[in-house]
């Protein structure tokens, strides 16, 4: 079994050095799902919804969620974002919304986690504006879809993981 890499020889937790790793361009796209009765969904699509714009406030939250990472997840770099979206894909037939974050910068190192960050808290503010119309809401298959940049190369998940 390889050494980890987040605890030092004594079992200590630390913050990886990334001090020596070049600066390479970094991207990372993540993903998830939320899904919900139809008639809440179309709720959200007409913008019905009493607490406001459900796929605004979602994607703010989520672009927010993203440059927050390092103060959320133990021993994460904080990192300077270039580049943060949010996205949605409303699927009526399913009664879900598909989210997709995409974040990038210019670093030493990656920023899955700030993608996927972005996406949880996507899904979590669509929940907590629509949860007085639906509290049974789901939230499923959050993950990583595609990384960019540094030593690993180039990721992208397969499709029925």
């Amino acid at each position: 079994m390889n050494k980890l890499t987040h605890v030092d020889d004594t079992g200590a937790a630390r913050m990886v050095d990334v001090s020596e790793k070049d600066i390479t361009r970094r991207i990372a796209r993540a993903g998830g799902v939320v899904h919900m009765r139809a008639d809440v969904l179309k709720a959200i699509l007409d913008n019905q919804v009493k607490k406001g714009d459900v796929l605004a406030a979602a994607r703010i939250a989520g672009i927010m969620a993203a440059k927050k990472t390092s103060g959320l997840i133990p021993l994460c770099h904080p990192l300077a974002i270039t580049k943060a979206e949010v996205s949605f894909t409303p699927d009526e037939a399913k009664a879900c919304i598909h989210v997709q974050a995409t974040v990038q910068c210019d670093g030493k190192t990656g920023v899955e986690m700030e993608a996927l960050t972005a996406v949880s808290v996507a899904c979590l503010t669509i929940y907590d504006m629509v949860k007085a119309m639906q509290r049974d809401v789901r939230i499923t298959d959050i993950r990583l879809l595609e990384k960019k940049g540094g030593k690993s190369g180039h990721y992208i998940a397969k499709e029925n993981q």
